[in-house]
C-alpha cells in the first residue's frame, strides 16, 4: 500500500503536459486547415454553410471524446461488477452502494489512473507501462478483467477507430500502437511457459488511444474515471440495487463529480512506481467473487 501526498507539480511534468496540449492544438489546427481547403476548392454555386471544427462538438478530438465516453463502447464492461456483487454478498444487510462507490473510485484511481496518464503523456512507452501494470496488479481476478477490457479496446482501435484517426495523429504514436498489437499477437500465438511480452491492460491503452485521438490529458482522466462509475452503476441496476432513474440521479450528482475530481487531483502527479492499492479490502472482495455459490458477473 502506497502513501500519497499532495505535492506541487514537478517542472518536468508541467513541460510534458504543455507539450501534450500543444500537440492537441496542432492537430485541431490541421483539421481546421483541411476543412478550409476543402471549402476553398468548391467554386460556383453557394453551398449551405456546414459546421466547422471551430464548433464545440465538431472537432475530431471532441468526437472521439464522446465515442470513448459512450456506454455502448463494446469493451465488455457489462460482464464485470468490479467487486460489487461480492461486496453485496459479504456485507448484507449492511451494504451501502455510496460507500462502495467511494471505495471503488479511490481504489481504481490509485491503481490504474497513473498508468493512463503516463501513457497519454508518452504513448511510445506503452509496452513498458503495460508490463509495469501487469506486475503491479496483485489480484488475479482484477487482472483478468483489466486484460479482457484492454484487448477489447485494442480491437476497437484496429477495426474501427484507426482509419478515422490516423490522418491527424502523430505517426510515431500510431506506429507504437501498431507494434504493440503485433507484439500482443505474437505473444498470444506462442505456446510457452514464459511470461508474455504484452498483456494489453485497459489503463495504458486508454491513455495512449486518447492521446492519439487528440483528447487532452484532463479529458482523458475524467472520461477514464467516469467510465468506471458508469460501469458500476450499470452493474448496480442489473443487481437490482436500484432502478435506472436512480442510477442516472447518482451519475448526475455533484457528489460523483466532486469524487471524480478529487481522485484525479490526488493521482495527477503520482508516478507509476508509486501506484498501488490503497484500499486492500477491494482486492478481497474482487478476489472472493469466484467463490460465490451463484453470480451474474465475471468479477
Amino acid at each position: 500500500m502506497s502513501t500519497k501526498t499532495n505535492s506541487p507539480q514537478s517542472p518536468a511534468r508541467r513541460v510534458q503536459d504543455e507539450i501534450a496540449d500543444l500537440e492537441r492544438r496542432l492537430q485541431e489546427a490541421k483539421a481546421r486547415l483541411n476543412g478550409n481547403g476543402d471549402q476553398n476548392a468548391v467554386s460556383g454555386s453557394r453551398a449551405p454553410r456546414l459546421p466547422t471544427s471551430d464548433g464545440p462538438l465538431s472537432s475530431s478530438a471532441h468526437h472521439f471524446l464522446l465515442l470513448l465516453a459512450d456506454s455502448a463502447l463494446p469493451l465488455g464492461s457489462f460482464a464485470f461488477s468490479s467487486g460489487l456483487e461480492s461486496y453485496l454478498a459479504h456485507t448484507r444487510p449492511a451494504s451501502s452502494f455510496p460507500e462502495f462507490l467511494d471505495f471503488s473510485l479511490g481504489s481504481y484511481a490509485s491503481t490504474t489512473l497513473p498508468f493512463a496518464l503516463a501513457a497519454h503523456r508518452n504513448p511510445m512507452a506503452i509496452v513498458e507501462l503495460d508490463d509495469a501494470l501487469d506486475a503491479a496488479i496483485m489480484c488475479a481476478v482484477g487482472r483478468r478483467a483489466s486484460v479482457a477490457q484492454g484487448r477489447a479496446l485494442l480491437s476497437i482501435w484496429d477495426r474501427s477507430f484507426s482509419s478515422a484517426v490516423i490522418g491527424g495523429a502523430s505517426a510515431e504514436y500510431v506506429e507504437a500502437l501498431k507494434e504493440f498489437t503485433v507484439l500482443l499477437r505474437s505473444a498470444s500465438s506462442t505456446a510457452s511457459s514464459d511470461l508474455p511480452a504484452a498483456s494489453a491492460h485497459l489503463a495504458p491503452l486508454f491513455g495512449a488511444i486518447a492521446c492519439i485521438s487528440g483528447m487532452s490529458l484532463q479529458q482523458t482522466a475524467y472520461v477514464f474515471m467516469l467510465s468506471h462509475v458508469k460501469a458500476l452503476l450499470s452493474a448496480a441496476v442489473r443487481a437490482s440495487i436500484f432502478g435506472p432513474y436512480h442510477a442516472q440521479k447518482i451519475l448526475a450528482s455533484v457528489e460523483v463529480q466532486e469524487a471524480i475530481q478529487r481522485a484525479i487531483t490526488r493521482e495527477w502527479d503520482t508516478n507509476i512506481e508509486d501506484a498501488g492499492q490503497t484500499i486492500p479490502v477491494m482486492d478481497l472482495w474482487i478476489g472472493r467473487h469466484e467463490m460465490l455459490y451463484s453470480r451474474i458477473f465475471n468479477s
